[in-house]
């Protein structure tokens, strides 16, 4: 069984233990200790994705056409109107 995620770990390896996890727990094969231990990685791996999804988020900008014509970089999601 693979340890907990790794802060060495990309986002898509996070995501494919977490499809590798997601199969093992439908399959319903494991004992329950395995399958409890598969949760709590899939819980942190979960974590995890979702972290560096938000920094990401924090991280990208947009470019926006401005009144006048012009052009300006924002922070992505926000608008003039927010």
């Amino acid at each position: 069984m693979r340890k907990m995620a790794k802060k060495t770990q990309t986002f898509e390896e996070a995501l494919t233990r977490l499809e590798e996890i997601l199969h093992a727990l439908e399959s319903g094969d494991a004992t329950l200790d395995v399958m409890l231990k598969l949760y709590e990685e899939g819980v942190s791996l979960i974590r995890f994705c979702n972290d560096r999804l938000e920094t990401a988020e924090q991280s990208v900008k947009m470019l926006q056409i401005q009144p006048d014509g012009g052009v300006a970089l924002v922070d992505f999601g926000k608008t003039e109107d927010n």
